[in-house]
């Protein structure tokens, strides 16, 4: 199952109002759970089932998922940029270690292939690469937040 059709499947319960859902395949197995207490947290665990070839996705839990609908990110004048999506859920971090200088900082010229950030999801940190060549204008997240899939990271003006 991919990571798009786990977080649609994540926010349909959300809103339904089950209080339960189980997925079992042959290489998964995914169980949301709503408390009855608060109808907008949900608990998700995603069991890999053991294959020959080891894989190190035991677990996932998926932060909350809020009621409220998204707020526009891009105003008239940030219309003109490319944004940098993260490509997963985890934990964003802008350097590669915390005495190590940040991958980029406002100002910073990248080219596509430029890590511009890590993302750390079930222990294994991810490097993020720019697909797009510009100078970075504006950081869209604090270093050390969770992040969601295709949620803007970066803004980056390519001319």
């Amino acid at each position: 199952m991919k990571n798009t059709e786990i977080q649609d499947l994540i926010k349909f319960v959300a809103k339904s109002g089950v209080s339960e859902v189980e997925i079992q395949d042959k290489d998964f197995k995914i169980i949301i759970k709503t408390p009855a207490s608060r109808k907008n947290e949900v608990q998700t665990v995603v069991q890999a089932a053991p294959i020959a070839v080891q894989q190190a996705a035991p677990m996932v839990q998926a932060a909350p998922v809020a009621s409220e609908p998204a707020k526009p990110i891009a105003t008239n004048d940030d219309a003109k940029y490319v944004t940098i999506k993260s490509p997963m859920i985890g934990t964003f971090y802008r350097k590669p270690t915390p005495d190590k200088p940040n991958f980029v900082n406002i100002g910073d010229e990248v080219t596509a292939k430029t890590v511009v950030c890590i993302i750390e999801a079930m222990k294994l940190f991810n490097e993020i690469e720019s697909e797009v060549s510009g100078k970075i204008v504006k950081m869209l997240v604090d270093d050390g937040s969770p992040v969601e899939y295709d949620q803007p990271l970066f803004l980056v003006d390519p001319s």
